[in-house]
C-alpha cells in the first residue's frame, strides 16, 4: 500500500493509519514492551484484524485463528511464521517466543478552540511523573481521525516521548468542514501545542511539532507562529505543491525507464492540470482538452500519474466542472515553503523516503542540504528504500507496490532527536546531513 497526491495532500498516506478499535480486537490493542526491551504497539486493522508495529520498523497483520492470532508481513498478505496471543486480564501477549507486557500510558482527552472550531485532542504519557519531551503529531491530508489511527500517538510514550494528538477541523470529533488551507492549519497547531503545554503541565520538558506528508507544510509554518524547541517533518516536502506534481510525474515516468523527451511532454499534461486545480475547476479545461489531444494514442500516456494529475486526467470537461468540485480544499498550490524554512530558528529533523514516488526527494534533498550548509540546524536523513510513509516494498509486475515494512532506523530516529539525545552514527542505511556544528 502507498499514498499518493491523494497521499501526501488530498488524502492520507495511508501507511502509517489504522482505524478505531473495535469487536473482539479491542481488548488487545495498545503498546506493549517485550522481554528483550523492544517496543510493539497492536492496532485495530480492517475487518476485525489487527496490526502490529514494532519499533525496529518490522509489521504485519494479525487475523484471529482460533484462540490465537496469525501475523502476515508487512502488507504483503503472506505468512510470516508469527504467533500472538493475548491475556487481556493480565494486560500480557505472548508475541511469537517473546513475553509482553502492555504499557499503562497516562492518557487526558481534551477539546479546544482554534478560530473558534472545536478540536478534540488526547495527550499521552509515559509512566511516571518526571518531565518528558512532548511531540505534537500533526496530520497529513487524511479524513479519518488521528486519534484513532496515529501509531506514534503511543509508539512514543512507551519510549519515553510524550504524544499530543488531535482531530483535525473537519476530521474525527472536531467541527468545521475540512480544509487543507495551510495557513489556518498552521493556526489549529499553534493551539494544539498550547493545549498540550497547558495539559503537561511540569511534565512538559520540551515541546516539538511533528509534520508528515502534507503536515510538512504546515509544521515549519506553525513554528514561526509560536515558541516551539524542535521541528521534525517526516516524508514533507521543501517544494510547492504544484512542483510536488511536476517531480512527481518525471521521477515515475523515469523509473518506467522513459526519457527526458517523454517526461516532458507528460509535465505538460501536469501543468494543464495544475492550472484547473489552482483555479478552483474553473480555468484551464480547455488547454487539458487540447494537450490531452495530442497525447492520448501515445503509448506512454496511460503511465502518466503525478500526484493530483491523475485524478482528472480520466475525466470529461464536464466532469472536471462538476466532479472536480469536490476536490476544492482552498490547497495552495504555490504556496513556497522555503522563506518560512529559512525563518525557522529551532533545530529541525527531516526524515525522507529516497524512492517516495508520491513526495519525490530529489529537490527536497537539495534545498534542505543548502539551508545546513548556510548555517542552519537541521538534520536531514534520507532513507534510500523507502516510500511515502516510510515504508519499504516490493513491486508487483504490473509496477504496483506492496509496502513490507517501515524503513529500519526510522521509528528510533524521531525518538532520540524528540528526546535531543546526540544522534547515533547511523539509523537503518539513511544517509545522514547533519548540522555543520556537529560534524
Amino acid at each position: 500500500m502507498a499514498g499518493k497526491w491523494l497521499g501526501a495532500v488530498l488524502l492520507a498516506a495511508s501507511v502509517i493509519a489504522t482505524p478505531a478499535v473495535a469487536g473482539e480486537a479491542e481488548c488487545g490493542a495498545g503498546v506493549y514492551r517485550l522481554a528483550d526491551g523492544g517496543i510493539v504497539d497492536v492496532a485495530a486493522a480492517n475487518e476485525g484484524a489487527l496490526r502490529w508495529r514494532n519499533i525496529d520498523g518490522s509489521s504485519g497483520e494479525l487475523k484471529r485463528d482460533g484462540d490465537r492470532w496469525t501475523s502476515t508481513a508487512g502488507w504483503t498478505g503472506r505468512p510470516d511464521g508469527l504467533q500472538v496471543r493475548f491475556d487481556c486480564a493480565a494486560n500480557h501477549m505472548a508475541f511469537g517466543e517473546q513475553d509482553a507486557q502492555r504499557i499503562a500510558l497516562e492518557t487526558h482527552e481534551t477539546s479546544f478552540t482554534s478560530h473558534g472550531t472545536q478540536l478534540v485532542g488526547r495527550l499521552l504519557l509515559p509512566p511516571g511523573d518526571g518531565p518528558v519531551p512532548i511531540v505534537v503529531l500533526l496530520h497529513g491530508a487524511e479524513f479519518t481521525s488521528a486519534r484513532d489511527t496515529n501509531p506514534l500517538q503511543r509508539m512514543l510514550p512507551a519510549a519515553g516521548v510524550g504524544a499530543f494528538v488531535y482531530d483535525k477541523r473537519g476530521t474525527g470529533a472536531s467541527g468545521d468542514k475540512y480544509t487543507q488551507v495551510f495557513s489556518t492549519l498552521a493556526d489549529d497547531a499553534v493551539a494544539a501545542l498550547a493545549e498540550a503545554r497547558r495539559m503537561a503541565g511540569t511534565r512538559g520538558a520540551r515541546f516539538g511539532f511533528q509534520g508528515p506528508s502534507q503536515g510538512g507544510w504546515i509544521a515549519p509554518l506553525a513554528a514561526t507562529r509560536t515558541n516551539v524547541d524542535f521541528l521534525i517533518v517526516s516524508f514533507g516536502l521543501a517544494v510547492s505543491v504544484a512542483d510536488e506534481d511536476r517531480e512527481a510525474i518525471a521521477f515515475q515516468m523515469g523509473l518506467k525507464g522513459y526519457g527526458p523527451d517523454v517526461i516532458a511532454k507528460a509535465q505538460e499534461i501536469g501543468a494543464a492540470t495544475t492550472r484547473i486545480f489552482a483555479s478552483g475547476m474553473r480555468d484551464g479545461i480547455e488547454e487539458l482538452d487540447a494537450v490531452r489531444g495530442r497525447y492520448r494514442n501515445e503509448p506512454w500516456y496511460k503511465d502518466v500519474y503525478g500526484n493530483f494529475t491523475h485524478i482528472i486526467l480520466g475525466m470529461t470537461a464536464e466532469e472536471i466542472r462538476t466532479k472536480g468540485q469536490a476536490y476544492r480544499f482552498g490547497t495552495p498550490l504555490h504556496y513556497d515553503p522555503m522563506p518560512t524554512l529559512r525563518a525557522v530558528n529551532v533545530p529541525q529533523l527531516w526524515a525522507i523516503g529516497g524512492m517516495d514516488i508520491d513526495a519525490p526527494a530529489g529537490e527536497t534533498s537539495r534545498r534542505i542540504k543548502a539551508l545546513i550548509a548556510d548555517g542552519q540546524p537541521i538534520t536531514l536523513a534520507v532513507f534510500p528504500k523507502a516510500e511515502h510513509g516510510m515504508t519499504e516494498f516490493e513491486t508487483k509486475d504490473d509496477g504496483s507496490r506492496v509496502s513490507t515494512r517501515y524503513t529500519p532506523g526510522y521509528f528510533r530516529l524521531l525518538i532520540d532527536y524528540a528526546k535531543g539525545d546526540r544522534l547515533a552514527a547511523a539509523y537503518g542505511d539513511a544517509d545522514i546531513t547533519r548540522p555543520a556544528a556537529t560534524e
